[in-house]
């Protein structure tokens, strides 16, 4: 293994330099050596802030690359008929990269499934943007469950709510057009609850999908939901001065039960008041239960309370210094804090070798499938199990 790690990003966008970049700079196991974007002033005015010696306009130049190592994919995808993280991650793994990805990689589990077998026969390392799971206080929170602190899980309650999209017209498509897409998106024209686009629960609900999870212990045995669309029109684009009739859902309920008997609840919003991430996950079993809560309010970005069955007064705990990034500095925002665990994580996990891979493309199918049982259940107006997708 090389010195350093040497990493090359596709997409210089907002969330790249908000979250990616700064990461990527804050971890001691890596460079950025190459950045590429379809707009090449984004990716200039990227390079020149973090001092990335190569720009591209065409990622494939980047994938052509022998002396890079990691491939970041974090251009937007859109609505689920958008397959573009897809399409380059198999690319980048077929090109002999370890790949971070943001969600969804695909929108159908089992195409998650495949990159990660191909990834697996090529010894490279996957892993997904699944923020959340890096926050200190979850990681910490992962740590206490793994020791016992809740005993068995019994119950798991995720909320995932912030507002967003409240407003009409902060755009359906979060991109920055500077001309108008000859192939403006639709955002389902269906306007029957059956022709709901998925938007919340995919974009949104996947994290907090995510870390009840891994807190439960289990996989789901079968899910029960309801997606709705309560901002009925708003601003495609942008570029719109108009507002369109949309049906995607920005609110969902869903109710499921964990293989191992868990009671497990998620409520997914874009448009409920509340700053983001707008995460709560609370996890309650025989011996104790655990609340944490990952919502930027008057400087605090993370908040970890236990409690015990003789003690039931939820207390503020102690999130332990080895849980943060290298870079960390008191004050710094949600973002920087967490992709930054993210990014050094997953470096550490390539330069360790091993099996040791959190947060992979496994772990994203794992969601991704709930995901797709959660959508059918709410298409079919019924209970949809695990075996029959």
């Amino acid at each position: 293994m090389k010195e350093k790690l040497r990493v090359g990003v596709i997409g210089a966008g907002r969330w790249c330099q908000r979250a990616h970049l700064p990461g990527y700079a804050g971890s001691p196991l890596c460079d950025i050596v190459a950045i590429s974007d379809l707009h090449e002033d984004l990716a200039k005015d990227a390079a020149s802030k973090f001092s990335i010696p190569d720009v591209y306009t065409d990622y494939q130049r980047m994938l052509e690359r022998e002396d890079i190592d990691v491939i970041d994919v974090v251009t937007r995808a859109g609505d689920q008929f958008d397959n573009s993280h897809e399409l380059l991650t198999f690319q980048a793994l077929e090109a002999g990269k370890h790949v971070l990805v943001e969600k969804p990689v695909c929108h159908d589990y089992k195409d998650v499934i495949r990159a990660q077998q191909l990834a697996d026969s090529k010894n490279l390392k996957t892993k997904v943007g699944l923020t959340f799971r890096y926050a200190p206080a979850v990681q910490y929170m992962f740590d206490l469950v793994r020791e016992g602190f809740i005993g068995d899980p019994y119950v798991y309650n995720g909320y995932e709510q912030n507002s967003q999209w409240l407003s009409p017209d902060y755009p359906m498509d979060k991109r920055i057009h500077r001309v108008y897409p000859d192939n403006p998106p639709s955002f389902h024209k269906d306007l029957t609850p059956e022709g709901i686009g998925i938007f919340s629960l995919e974009g949104y609900g996947a994290p907090t999908i995510d870390i009840g999870l891994e807190l439960i212990g289990s996989d789901l045995e079968r899910v029960s939901c309801i997606m709705a669309n309560m901002v009925k029109k708003r601003k495609l684009t942008n570029l719109d001065t108009e507002y369109s009739r949309i049906n995607v859902d920005d609110a969902d309920i869903f109710i499921a039960e964990g293989m191992n008997g868990t009671l497990f609840s998620l409520q997914s919003s874009i448009v409920t008041v509340g700053n983001y991430p707008g995460i709560e996950a609370r996890i309650y079993g025989s011996k104790g239960g655990l609340q944490v809560r990952l919502v930027e309010e008057f400087g605090v970005i993370q908040t970890l309370k236990g409690a015990k069955p003789d003690a039931v007064e939820y207390v503020d705990m102690e999130i332990p210094r080895r849980f943060f990034p290298p870079a960390y500095e008191k004050g710094q925002s949600w973002d920087q804090v967490f992709y930054a665990c993210l990014i050094h994580n997953f470096m550490e996990e390539i330069v360790a070798g091993g099996s040791v891979n959190q947060g992979n493309f496994i772990q994203s199918a794992r969601v991704q499938k709930i995901i797709n049982m959660a959508s059918t259940a709410h298409y079919e107006k019924r209970w949809v199990h695990h075996s029959e997708l």
